[in-house]
């Protein structure tokens, strides 16, 4: 019988009080995977989409272990990983069941946890920090001098997007409300738009990228900041022909996991160039209070869960 761990599960789709902390049997690596002693697993959007009936539009089956977001130890080795060692301090994402005291994950979507980060601070990385990366370099292909907006500068994914992008030599705008300007402008921003004073696509003209991850109208708007030729990459909208209309490319990203592009991030990390911001720190138990806050949408950096000491 294998040996028994806490984790995040939930039985049927719904709100917060379907979600339920158990006793589970804790899983073994297979080849290719690393099993993971997760100390600490960062709280995002998709946890709670998932949990109110994204599982389902995303092929996923009942019962499903929430959390997609993780820093911890390799525990365990499975057949054939050479690249980390039992002990190692380790980050990434995984498909399900992050939150949770031990998780298996691929060693090729796992990185070395940055030096300069703690378990809480390395978990607040890797789903934003991909997200980031894909989004601006992968899809929009941003390069040093050119222009970006982002349009949530202080949000989870923004407040990265807005350090790598300074990494790479572009000149970034960022957007938040006016509370936030300080912290936008300490990650880096060149410039700072407040949405609540003034129609942003007035102020923020030209920009060769737009990476939104705010949607809705946000999104429809963000096409007229562009230049005639310029790239919208989003991370929540579903674009339809909006790009066609206004002479633009556009992209949706979706992450992916990616342990070489996570170490190129811990690498930053490490040189100074870029850090997370953690929001609040509550222990597993109080899952469904991180859930709500998340959902709530009002913290600025990342809510972590602290699974171990």
């Amino acid at each position: 019988m294998s040996e028994m761990m806490k984790a995040v599960v939930i039985q049927a789709y719904g709100d917060n009080d379907v979600v339920r902390c158990v006793e589970t049997g804790r899983p073994q690596p297979r080849a290719g995977e690393v099993l993971v002693r997760v100390l600490a697993a960062g709280v995002n959007p998709v946890d709670w989409k998932i949990r109110g009936g994204a599982g389902q539009r995303m092929g996923m089956s009942l019962p499903i272990h929430l959390g997609s977001e993780i820093a911890g130890v390799v525990a365990e080795l499975g057949e054939g990983v050479g690249d980390f060692r039992q002990g190692e301090a380790v980050y990434g994402i995984v498909p399900s069941g992050g939150f949770a005291e031990y998780v298996a994950v691929r060693a090729a979507d796992l990185a070395r946890q940055p030096a300069k980060l703690d378990a809480v601070h390395a978990a607040a990385v890797p789903l934003g920090g991909l997200t980031a990366w894909q989004a601006l370099f992968d899809m929009a292909k941003l390069a040093a001098g050119q222009r970006l907006l982002v349009t949530s500068g202080a949000g989870g994914v923004g407040s990265l997007a807005v350090q790598l992008a300074k990494a790479r030599g572009a000149h970034v705008t960022a957007m938040a409300s006016g509370p936030n300007e300080g912290f936008v402008r300490g990650l880096g921003a060149d410039a700072f738009v407040d949405y609540t004073r003034q129609p942003f696509e007035t102020v923020a003209r030209n920009m060769d990228v737009v990476f939104d991850t705010v949607g809705g109208e946000t999104f429809q708007r963000a096409f007229r900041a562009l230049r005639p030729g310029g790239f919208l990459v989003t991370s929540v909208a579903f674009p339809g022909d909006e790009a066609r209309q206004h002479g633009a490319g556009v992209g949706r990203v979706q992450c992916r996991a990616d342990g070489r592009q996570l170490a190129a991030i811990g690498e930053l990390v490490d040189a100074g160039r870029l850090r997370p911001h953690v929001a609040q720190v509550l222990p597993l138990a109080a899952v469904r209070d991180a859930l709500a806050l998340s959902e709530a949408g009002r913290t600025r950096g990342k809510i972590v869960l602290q699974v171990a000491p």
